[in-house]
C-alpha cells in the first residue's frame, strides 16, 4: 500500500534552478485531499489522440482498472473525469497527478530519497525519460517512437518512485507494462527491479489487440529504452546512424569518399532527430524531410539541422549548391517525405541528372496508422484529425502514400542511388500497402541495413554500449570519456582483425570528438560501439575510478536494446540470420533471464520496439557502479555473458565474422564450452 500525502508537489530550488520536490514526489499518491484537476498543457507536443473502439463493457472496465490504484472514497470524483479522459484522448493518462512535467530532468542521485544507491539511481533514468528536452510527448509518458511508453499512467509514476525510494537491497520490484506490482523479498544479488512490457500470449499478439488493451490499462508499449528507463536522448542513435551513414558510404561509394554526397531520409521527432547530427558528422549533406514543425524547430534549436527550407524547388536548389561547394550541411525540409521524393524524381526526369547517393526513412512505421507516418495528401493538423476521426479512410491514404514513397525511390535507384530500410518496418508496412519492395521469393528488394553493414558489426560483437553519470557532472562525464579512449587505444595495440580495427578506430575517433560534439540532451550519458572486451575493460575502470574520487557519483551502465544479443527481430537485428532462426526469440529470453541471475540492478523484456508489436522481443538491463570491488566483479560476469550470448548465436548461424569472434572468446576467456558450428559441403547437400 502507498502512503497518503496532504501535500501537493511544490517546487524548489537547487543551485539556482527550480526542481521538483523530490521528497513529495516519492511519497506515493496524494489522495487526502486529492490534487485539483489538470489537463493537457498548451504549447507542447502530445500524443496524438486514439480512438478506443471499446465496447461499452469494455470502457466500463477501463475506468475500473483506473480507478483500483484508489481508495474508494476517491472513486466518485475521479469516475467521470477519467472516462471524459478515456473518451477524448483514447487512454487514462490521469493528468491530476502528473507534476509539473518543465521541471522533469535528471536530478543528481544524491537528490533522491532513497535507501539504496540502486533505487536512486532508478529514478535518476525514470525521471531522464520524462525530462521534456528529451521525451516526445512527455505529459502522455511518451519518451519516442510516437508510443513509446514510460508508464501508462501518472499513477503509476508516482508509486513507482515510492517505491524505489522505500525499497531495501533484498526487495526486488515487479513491473508489468508500466503497472508496480509491489516490492517483494529477494536477495542482495537479485535485480532490484524487474520490468516486463506488453508480453502476451502469441496467438494475441496484433496490433488489434494492442490498440484495446492499452485502451483498457492492461498493456503498454514500451519500445526499446523507453519502457526500460534507459534512453539517453537522440545521443543514442546519433551514433548508430553516423556508423551506418560511413559503412553505407565505403560499401557503396567507395573509402573516404562522402563528401558532396547526398541522404536523404525522413523523421526528426524522437530518436529520429539525431539524423541530422549524425550526417554532419559522416562527412555529407543531408536532407530530412519532418512533417512537424515543432519537432524542426526544436533539433534546429539544438544547432543538429543547419537550415530549414519549406519548399521542393528551393530544397533542390540547396542541394546542388552543396554538392558544388562539397559542404557539410544537414537541411530540414518541412514536409512531407514523399513531397520531397517526387520533387527529386521531376528534377531527375527532366535533367537526366541524379543528385542523391543515399536514402532511407526513420518515420515511426511501426506505428503507421496512429501518428507514425503522416499521408502525403493533407496537412499535418488534418491527418491528425482524420487518424481519429475516420482511421478506415486515414489507413487507405497512408498505405496510398506509402506506394507513391515506393514508386519514386525505386525510380531514383533505377538511376543510381543506394536505399535501405532502417529497421523502423518502412518495408515491411509498404508490402502490405501493395508496393513494389519484393522479389519473387518475397524477400524485400532492399537490404535492412542490419543486413548491409551492422549485422557485420554485432557479429564481431560491437553495439551500442552506454553509461550514465549520475551526479549529473559534465566533468564526471569528460573523465570516463577519457578512460573510454584510453582502453580502446589500448584494444588497437592487441593485433585485431581488420574488420576488429575499423570498429575500434571509428569508436575512438567518435568519443575523441563527443564532447566537442556536444551530444548530450538530459543526462549526462554516453554511448560507444564497444564489444565484449571492451565493455568489460570500460566497466572496470569506471568502478575503479569511483572507488578512488576521479568520478564523483556512481554510474549506470546500459545499452541500447538494439544490440549484439538484445533482440530477436527479423526485420531488424536478427535480419542477416540465415540459418531459419530469424523468426525465433530465444536469444533475446536467455539474454534476460541471464542478466538477471549474474547480477544486473535492473532487467527488462519487452514486445515490439522499433519494427513493432508482435515483430520483435527485446530485452536490456542496468547495472549500477557505485566502486565496490563486489560491482566492479558483477559488471565483468554479466558483460561477458551479454555480448557473447548474441555473438555465439550468429556464430551458430553461420556468420564467419561472429565464429572468429566467438573463438577467441573461448580461447582467452576461462569458463566457455562452446557447441560449434560445423559448416555442410553444398557437393555433399547437391545430390541429396
Amino acid at each position: 500500500m502507498s502512503e497518503t500525502r496532504v501535500e501537493t508537489t511544490q517546487n524548489i530550488t537547487l543551485r539556482g534552478r527550480a526542481q521538483l520536490d523530490l521528497v513529495e514526489l516519492c511519497s506515493g499518491l496524494p489522495v487526502n485531499p486529492l490534487p485539483p484537476p489538470r489537463t493537457r498543457t498548451p504549447g507542447i507536443a502530445h500524443a496524438p489522440v486514439r480512438n478506443h473502439n471499446l465496447t461499452p463493457p469494455e470502457r466500463k472496465q477501463a475506468i475500473r482498472n483506473a480507478l483500483r490504484y484508489f481508495p474508494k472514497e476517491c472513486h466518485k470524483e475521479l469516475a467521470g473525469e477519467f472516462a471524459k479522459e478515456l473518451d477524448e484522448y483514447g487512454h487514462i493518462y490521469m493528468y491530476r497527478f502528473m507534476p509539473d512535467t518543465s521541471l522533469m530532468r535528471a536530478y543528481p542521485i544524491t537528490s533522491y530519497p532513497s535507501r539504496t544507491t540502486a533505487g536512486a539511481a532508478i529514478m535518476h533514468m525514470i525521471m531522464n525519460n520524462l525530462d521534456r528536452a528529451v521525451a516526445q510527448f512527455p505529459e502522455e509518458l511518451v519518451t519516442y517512437g510516437g508510443n513509446g511508453q514510460v508508464f501508462s499512467n501518472w499513477a503509476q509514476f508516482r508509486l513507482t518512485l515510492h517505491y524505489l525510494s522505500t525499497m531495501s537491497d533484498e526487495q526486488t520490484l515487479c513491473m508489468m507494462s508500466g503497472h508496480p506490482a509491489g516490492l517483494f523479498p529477494s536477495s542482495r544479488r537479485s535485480p532490484r527491479v524487474v520490468i516486463t512490457n506488453g508480453m502476451m500470449i502469441p496467438n494475441y499478439s496484433s496490433r488489434e489487440m494492442y490498440d484495446r488493451l492499452f485502451a483498457m490499462g492492461c498493456t503498454m508499449y514500451g519500445q526499446m529504452t523507453a519502457g526500460s528507463y534507459c534512453y539517453i536522448g537522440p545521443q543514442g542513435i546519433v551514433h548508430g546512424t553516423t556508423i551506418t551513414v560511413l559503412n553505407a558510404g565505403r560499401k557503396y561509394l567507395g573509402p573516404n569518399n562522402m563528401a558532396g554526397k547526398v541522404y536523404v531520409t525522413a523523421g526528426l521527432g524522437g530518436m529520429s532527430g539525431a539524423q541530422g547530427k549524425a550526417v554532419v558528422i559522416a562527412g555529407c549533406i543531408g536532407v530530412i524531410a519532418e512533417v512537424s514543425r515543432e519537432a524542426l524547430e526544436k533539433r534546429h534549436a539544438q544547432g543538429w539541422i543547419h537550415e530549414i527550407i519549406n519548399n521542393v524547388d528551393d530544397c533542390i536548389k540547396a542541394i546542388l549548391e552543396a554538392r558544388k561547394a562539397k559542404k557539410i550541411v544537414s537541411i530540414g525540409f518541412h514536409g512531407n517525405v514523399v513531397t520531397l521524393w517526387e520533387g527529386i524524381v521531376a528534377y531527375t526526369k527532366r535533367t537526366g541528372e541524379n543528385i542523391v547517393e543515399l536514402g532511407s526513412d526513420q518515420t515511426s512505421l511501426h506505428n503507421p496508422f496512429n501518428g507514425g507516418y503522416y499521408p502525403v495528401q493533407m496537412g499535418y493538423d488534418e491527418a491528425n484529425e482524420m487518424m481519429n476521426t475516420n482511421p478506415v479512410k486515414f489507413k487507405e491514404l497512408v498505405q496510398e502514400s506509402l506506394r507513391r514513397h515506393v514508386n519514386a525511390v525505386n525510380y531514383l535507384c533505377s538511376k543510381g542511388m543506394y536505399f535501405w530500410d532502417y529497421g523502423n518496418a518502412f518495408l515491411l508496412e509498404a508490402s502490405r500497402a501493395g508496393a513494389s519492395v519484393s522479389k519473387e521469393d518475397g524477400t524485400f528488394i532492399y537490404p535492412s541495413y542490419v543486413q548491409m553493414t551492422v549485422g557485420d558489426v554485432f557479429s564481431l560483437g560491437f553495439g551500442p554500449f552506454r553509461w550514465i553519470c549520475t551526479s549529473g557532472d559534465p566533468k564526471d562525464l569528460e573523465t570516463s570519456d577519457r578512460i573510454a579512449a584510453t582502453v580502446i587505444k589500448q584494444q588497437l595495440k592487441e593485433n585485431p582483425t581488420p574488420e576488429e580495427a575499423n570498429n575500434l578506430q571509428d569508436n575512438l575517433t567518435w568519443i575523441e570528438q563527443a564532447g566537442e560534439n556536444k551530444m548530450v540532451v538530459g543526462s549526462q550519458a554516453r554511448i560507444l560501439y564497444s564489444n565484449q572486451a571492451g565493455r568489460t575493460r570500460i566497466a572496470q575502470a569506471f568502478n575503479n575510478a569511483i572507488a578512488s574520487g576521479e568520478i564523483s557519483a556512481p554510474i549506470v551502465l546500459s545499452r541500447d536494446h538494439h544490440d549484439v544479443s538484445g533482440t530477436d527481430s527479423p526485420y531488424r537485428e536478427t535480419s542477416n540470420i540465415t540459418d531459419g532462426s530469424m523468426w525465433c526469440a530465444d536469444m533475446a529470453i536467455q539474454n534476460v533471464i541471464g542478466d538477471a541471475f549474474r547480477g544486473a540492478t535492473y532487467v527488462s523484456i519487452h514486445n515490439g520496439g522499433g519494427v513493432g508489436w508482435g515483430e520483435v522481443t527485446n530485452g536490456g538491463f542496468g547495472m549500477v557502479l557505485d566502486g565496490t570491488a563486489e560491482a566492479g566483479e558483477t559488471a565483468v560476469s554479466m558483460l561477458h555473458w551479454d555480448v557473447s550470448n548474441g555473438v555465439n548465436r550468429r556464430a551458430w548461424s553461420g556468420h564467419p565474422l561472429a565464429n572468429s569472434a566467438i573463438s577467441k572468446t573461448e580461447d582467452t576467456v576461462p569458463g566457455y564450452n562452446l557447441t560449434r558450428y560445423n559448416e555442410a559441403d553444398d557437393a555433399v547437400l547437391s545430390n541429396i
